[in-house]
C-alpha cells in the first residue's frame, strides 16, 4: 500500500489539476458565447451570397469566369482547418483522421495531392504523411476577414495559374456546444448550390451592370466569405469542444480525489491500528 505522504501528494496534485481544468472551462465558456454569436451572424450573409451566385449562374451560357472553369481534375488541394491548441477532446484528431482517410481515397484519382493547413494541430498531424506546401498558424486566435481574404486570394491565384484543378475545404462545422460536424466543401471550381423543388421560389434579381462583371466581383468574394465562415465555425467548435472536455476532466478529477481520499483514510486507519497493536503488545510484554 502507498504511504500516507505519497497519497496526500497525489491528492494535492489532482486538486491543482482540477483548478486548471475549471479555469479553462470558464475561459472557453466566455469565449464561446462571442464565437457563437459571430457564427450565427455570418451564416445568413454567406447563405444569401450563395443565393445570388446561384441566380447569376442560372443566367450563364458557358464559363464566363476562370473560377467557374471545370477542368480534368488532376491536381487536388485540400485546405484543413484545425485549432492551434489542444485539450479539446477529439475536435482536432477526428478532423485529421477524416482528412487522412479522404486523402488516401483520392490519392489514386489525382496525379498530385497537396495540403494547406490552417492551425498548428493539423500541420503536426499531416506533415509527416503528406506534402503540406503551406501552413498558417495563430490566425484563429482572432479570426479576421482580412486574413480570410488573403488566404482566398492565394488559393484563387494558384487555381487560375493551374497549380491545382480542384480545391476542397475541410473544417468542423459548429452545431451545438457538445457536437461539431466534419464538413467537406468544394471551393474551386465554384459550383453554386441548386435549390430543390420543395424550397421557396427564388427571388428574381435585376443585375446592373452585366452578369459577367458582377461575377468578377462576387466569385472571389464568395471564396473569401466561405473561408471566413469556416474559420468562425472552427473557433466556435474549438471552444465548445474544450469546454466539454474540461468539464469532463473536472468531473474525473472529483472522482479521483474521492477515491484517493478514501484510500488515504484507509491507510491512515491501518497505520493507527498498527501503532495501537504495537503499543498494546509492548504493554503486555512489560506486564508479562
Amino acid at each position: 500500500m502507498a504511504s500516507l505522504k505519497s497519497i496526500k501528494k497525489r491528492i494535492v496534485s489532482v486538486k491543482n489539476t482540477r483548478q486548471i481544468t475549471k479555469a479553462m472551462k470558464m475561459v472557453s465558456a466566455a469565449k464561446l458565447r462571442r464565437a457563437q454569436e459571430n457564427v450565427v451572424a455570418a451564416r445568413p450573409y454567406a447563405k444569401k451570397l450563395g443565393e445570388v451566385l446561384q441566380s447569376l449562374s442560372a443566367n450563364l451560357e458557358g464559363d464566363l469566369h476562370p473560377l467557374l472553369e471545370k477542368r480534368d481534375a488532376k491536381k487536388l488541394l485540400l485546405i484543413v482547418l484545425t485549432s492551434d491548441r489542444g485539450l479539446c477532446g477529439g475536435f482536432n484528431s477526428n478532423l485529421c483522421k477524416a482528412a487522412d482517410r479522404y486523402l488516401k481515397e483520392k490519392s489514386g484519382s489525382y496525379e498530385q495531392v497537396s495540403v494547406l493547413t490552417i492551425g498548428r494541430k493539423g500541420n503536426e498531424f499531416l506533415k509527416s504523411r503528406y506534402s503540406v506546401y503551406r501552413t498558417f498558424s495563430n490566425v484563429l486566435a482572432k479570426p479576421s476577414y482580412q486574413t480570410a481574404a488573403m488566404l482566398a486570394q492565394e488559393v484563387i491565384d494558384g487555381f487560375v495559374a493551374g497549380e491545382y484543378d480542384q480545391v476542397e475545404l475541410l473544417y468542423n462545422s459548429f452545431r451545438t456546444v457538445m457536437s461539431q460536424d466534419i464538413t467537406f466543401q468544394q471551393m474551386l471550381p465554384v459550383v453554386p448550390e441548386q435549390t430543390s423543388a420543395a424550397d421557396e421560389t427564388p427571388v428574381e434579381f435585376i443585375y446592373e451592370p452585366s452578369v459577367a462583371e458582377l461575377l468578377a466581383e462576387i466569385l472571389p468574394k464568395n471564396i473569401e466569405v466561405q473561408i471566413f465562415k469556416a474559420m468562425l465555425e472552427t473557433v466556435a467548435g474549438e471552444h465548445g469542444a474544450r469546454m466539454t472536455a474540461m468539464d469532463s476532466a473536472s468531473k474525473n478529477a472529483n472522482e479521483m480525489i474521492g477515491k484517493l481520499t478514501l484510500q488515504y483514510n484507509r491507510a491512515r486507519q491501518a497505520a493507527i491500528t498498527t501503532e495501537l497493536m504495537e503499543i498494546i503488545s509492548g504493554s503486555e510484554s512489560i506486564k508479562g
